[in-house]
């Protein structure tokens, strides 16, 4: 989310113990010891942090997918009429991984953002890595740029591969019956080729392939974890935390704008509807940034990136439990900016 809570520093200098920096954090209590893991408050946290995935788990195991039953009243297991789709909410079609969202706005412009994203993104990264050391992989902050970085560079092979491959043939890939699509429909134009201009009597809609729902999953999961570490730190660390105790710098600037600047930027251009069961992806990647961080720190002594995370302190288990609720709102908010964008579309 930042840098640490406390000031701008060189991780790799600290690791090596390097003293060239006037501040650096203290550490309350050695980490790799069996007293500090073998007590209550780490109990807690880890029945917090595994009930969490465990039900996430569930939430993608249940919706997740085209999933198909038989119409109520019909006992015939060969005949193909007598399944319908359900748990439309977790389908991802092709034409939303790489098509927009606006009649009048080419693919074409979607696949350029996309490229020009990723090159600045993986740019930034780089330099922030070249300048601060490989330590900076410790925080969240960068864990989730690197993600971002990582959803634009997919994004381009979607959108790439659809616009080299649009006029071949669409064999081996699911499709889906209007009819059964339920009460779904795209919000605008999602029946647009390639050369943008509307297909004409379309009555079946692919269905995306493995690589079209990771690219959905990274697309949601992105837009959880940038606002959490965008919005955490501008609004909440930087102002009330941290004001008085460094300046900002270019990459700190830069670590918490820009990635989320080209989301919201893909997010107005692309048709990606946005499922609220796919806040499990967002909780699972937190998950596991906090099991790195214990597996890390049981095997080696050293400071926490973010205090919150400490589990020497008698308060962890409710900073773990308000650091986990935040995920709700900072989901939800992203939801309603994709929400508001249809219906302003739809005017």
């Amino acid at each position: 989310m930042v840098k640490n809570m406390f000031s701008r520093i060189d991780l790799s200098s600290f690791i090596t113990g390097s003293t060239e920096h006037t501040w650096q954090p203290t550490m309350s209590s050695e980490t790799n010891i069996p007293s500090y893991w073998l007590n209550w408050r780490f109990f807690l946290c880890a029945i917090f942090v595994l009930t969490s995935l465990f039900l996430s788990s569930f939430l993608i195991w249940r919706y997740e997918g085209p999933r198909k039953r038989k119409k109520h009243g019909d006992d015939t297991d060969d005949d193909d009429q007598s399944l319908e789709l359900e748990q439309l909410t977790g389908v991802v079609y092709d034409d939303e991984t790489w098509n927009t969202c606006v009649k009048d706005v080419h693919p074409n412009w979607l696949l350029g953002f996309r490229v020009f994203g990723f090159f600045v993104l993986l740019g930034l990264i780089s330099g922030n890595a070249i300048a601060d050391g490989t330590g900076i992989f410790i925080f969240y902050t960068q864990w989730t740029f690197t993600l971002v970085t990582v959803y634009f560079g997919l994004a381009a092979l979607v959108s790439i591969y659809r616009f080299k491959y649009a006029d071949d043939g669409e064999s081996g890939v699911n499709v889906v019956d209007e009819e059964e699509q339920g009460s779904y429909r795209p919000p605008l134009n999602v029946f647009k080729s390639s050369n943008g201009h509307d297909r004409d009597n379309r009555t079946t809609r692919q269905i995306a392939t493995t690589l079209g729902y990771i690219h959905q999953i990274l697309f949601q999961t992105c837009a959880g974890a940038v606002l959490l570490t965008d919005g955490v730190f501008w609004f909440i660390i930087y102002p009330f935390l941290t004001a008085k105790d460094f300046s900002l710098d270019f990459f700190i600037v830069i670590m918490h704008s820009v990635n989320a600047i080209f989301l919201l930027g893909e997010t107005f251009l692309n048709s990606l509807r946005f499922p609220l069961f796919r806040i499990a992806y967002f909780v699972v990647w937190t998950s596991i940034f906090v099991l790195f961080q214990w597996i890390v720190h049981a095997c080696v002594s050293f400071w926490w990136p973010y205090p919150f995370l400490d589990l020497s302190s008698p308060y962890a288990p409710l900073w773990y439990a308000a650091v986990g609720v935040m995920h709700i709102p900072c989901f939800g908010i992203f939801a309603l900016i994709v929400k508001l964008k249809y219906i302003w579309l739809s005017r």
